[in-house]
């Protein structure tokens, strides 16, 4: 696939998704760290309605230094994973208080010594946060797509990322995430795509394969 292609990929997604954008709340760095954290296998809608409460409960990185874990844990239990999930959020806050002066770095080489924060979990942050655009966030939309559409034949996110690097010229990396996580909700759904109406199907091997 050729860079010419691919801007036209993303100059059709922008069309069918004008809105489309981050959708977990926050106000804080930080608290994108921990919306991010909760996000893993659970979906944003429910992470944004269980942050508020969390939010309101632990206003600094402090307080989540400082917040009982098993209260923690009750706060996120909808989330999933939560034990697991509340460790990580403690720990992490300790990090960024103890060595980055509580303030969360901007490099990915920084964020990923962060305990709960991995490289897409990183892109993300690196993205909402401090508007760099380095890599591409592959979560399960991003790879299914990809691998739908011919992108990427990598079942790994850091190699699917690698290979989308490749083919999307750099200025438009920031918008790639956000399109492929409306697409997949709105057309590309997982059980049952709605090929007919897809915006970029001329250029999707799955649905000129079928």
């Amino acid at each position: 696939m050729n860079k010419t292609i691919a801007k036209d990929i993303v100059y059709k997604l922008r069309e069918a998704y004008p809105d489309a954008t981050c959708s977990l709340d926050f106000t804080t760095p930080f608290e994108l760290v921990v919306a991010v954290m909760l996000s893993a296998q659970c979906t944003d809608e429910r992470v944004n309605k269980t942050t508020p409460a969390l939010f309101k409960r632990c206003k600094t990185i402090e307080d989540f230094v400082n917040i009982p874990i098993n209260e923690l844990e009750e706060i996120i239990h909808p989330c999933g994973f939560y034990k697991n999930k509340a460790k990580n959020i403690k720990l992490c806050a300790k990090q960024v208080l103890e060595n980055f002066n509580g303030v969360v770095p901007q490099t990915m080489d920084e964020l990923l010594t962060l305990a709960g924060v991995g490289r897409k979990s990183a892109n993300v942050i690196l993205l909402e946060v401090f508007g760099i655009a380095q890599g591409i966030a592959v979560d399960t939309h991003a790879k299914r797509i990809s691998n739908l559409m011919g992108l990427s034949s990598n079942k790994e996110p850091e190699k699917i990322e690698q290979d989308l690097v490749k083919i999307f010229p750099k200025d438009l990396l920031k918008d790639i995430n956000h399109l492929f996580v409306w697409h997949g909700r709105n057309t590309c759904i997982a059980r049952k795509p709605k090929c007919d109406i897809c915006p970029v199907n001329m250029y999707c091997k799955h649905y000129k394969n079928n």
